[in-house]
């Protein structure tokens, strides 16, 4: 009786440290959707624009990894990589019932995601091994904070939590191939995409059909629901992961590209099955479909590139993180602002030329891998709209990321 009192009082101690730290902290800290909404897209614009002077402008970048290298690794495990951090440190306090990360310890697991971007650019000045302790163990650290999360409320998520242990793995490949310690130089870049496309996947395949379903509800449209994942989904998402698994083991199989190509079918049925066309006059539950549209698209633009049917790999690539990440990343970074600071659901002006913008930049992208442009005129003109939605979702949204909620005493 004494030790289970004694458990108890400790738990009730952690609650009023989270509490207090809480209510102490300014709102920029308040939650970890705050830090990283605002960091990475920032970080995509700075890398983004970094990238394009380097490659159009010959700019000389201070990293140990090549301008190419470099440019993929930060779009991919920088920027794609703050952005799940924020979204799973504001996802799993509602999992599990349990108070946010906030406080100094947010700041600090912000700031070492923040010292490896910045370690990384200067790795030739600090060195690429203490660029690579600090880019990975970002993905460690946040991992075991995450798991302690959920195995504290016995949450059915973990194996979302071990996708971002994995995550920081396919991170450690990454150096492990510009060191030359591996012998396939992509390995661990394909690996993390693989990873992202089924997050997506995953945690798509849940919010998708239930915002829908919820708006859908709200119009009095009875008939045609979407519903929960089901059998077919799952068959769904392990033929995708069977695929992608190819992908990374056996990128030139003709069997990959065929799994691939099976994937990429399934998953646009998957999609449809959702009806998103019926959410036309909402922009904020649209572009949830319109994101994920991307990822049957990459998925088979990138079976057939293994196949030889004239598509270049570039252009799979760019549909899998131009659009089918970026794309979901706006969808999802706006709705969790919006809810989380206390504002209605609602995309103003400002917030549909941001989807409007990331789209017609992955479309421009992709097209131009696919010869419709001059390369180097696609690449500008596709990377003003993609970087323009990033920096117009900063223009609206960063006052609210560092204020206090609507319903809020300041």
């Amino acid at each position: 009786m004494t030790e289970s009192n004694e458990i108890m009082t400790r738990g009730e101690r952690m609650l009023a440290m989270r509490k207090s730290r809480m209510a102490a902290a300014p709102p920029f800290l308040r939650g970890g959707f705050r830090p990283f909404f605002f960091g990475g897209p920032l970080w995509a614009v700075i890398a983004l624009a970094l990238w394009l002077f380097a490659f159009l402008g010959g700019l000389e970048l201070p990293s140990a990894f090549d301008a190419l290298s470099w440019h993929r690794h930060e779009m991919l495990f920088g920027f794609v990589g703050a952005i799940i951090a924020g979204f799973l440190l504001t996802a799993i306090p509602n999992w599990t019932g349990r108070l946010p990360i906030a406080g100094w310890p947010l700041a600090t697991l912000f700031a070492s995601w923040l010292a490896g971007r910045l370690a990384l650019l200067w790795s030739q000045t600090v060195g690429l091994a203490l660029a690579a302790v600090l880019d990975v163990g970002f993905y460690v650290v946040f991992a075991l904070i995450a798991g302690r999360e959920v195995i504290a409320a016995k949450n059915r998520n973990l194996p979302v939590v071990a996708m971002v242990m994995l995550f920081g793995l396919a991170d450690a490949a990454d150096y492990a191939a510009v060191s030359g310690l591996i012998l396939d130089g992509e390995a661990g870049f394909r690996a993390g995409i693989a990873l992202v496309v089924l997050i997506i996947s995953l945690i798509g395949g849940r919010i998708i059909p239930s915002f829908t379903r919820n708006w859908m509800t709200k119009q009095g449209m009875g008939n045609g629901l979407p519903t929960q994942p089901g059998r077919f989904d799952q068959v769904v998402i392990a033929l995708t992961t069977l695929a992608l698994l190819g992908w990374v083991l056996a990128p030139s199989a003709m069997a990959t590209g065929a799994a691939l190509c099976a994937a990429g079918a399934l998953q646009l049925v998957r999609l449809a099955r959702w009806r998103g066309w019926r959410t036309l006059p909402d922009p904020i539950v649209l572009v949830l479909h319109g994101g994920y549209l991307w990822v049957p698209v990459g998925l088979l633009l990138l079976g057939w590139s293994i196949l030889d049917i004239a598509v270049p790999r570039t252009a799979a690539l760019h549909a899998l993180t131009a659009g089918a990440m970026a794309t979901m990343i706006l969808a999802v970074m706006t709705r969790a602002t919006l809810g989380h600071t206390g504002r209605a659901l609602k995309a103003d002006a400002a917030t549909v030329f941001v989807y409007v913008f990331v789209t017609l930049g992955a479309l421009l992208r992709v097209a131009a891998s696919l010869g419709f442009f001059e390369s180097n005129i696609g690449m500008a003109v596709a990377g003003a709209f993609w970087g323009g939605a990033f920096i117009l979702f900063l223009l609206a949204y960063g006052t609210k990321l560092f204020a206090p909620r609507l319903d809020e005493k300041l």
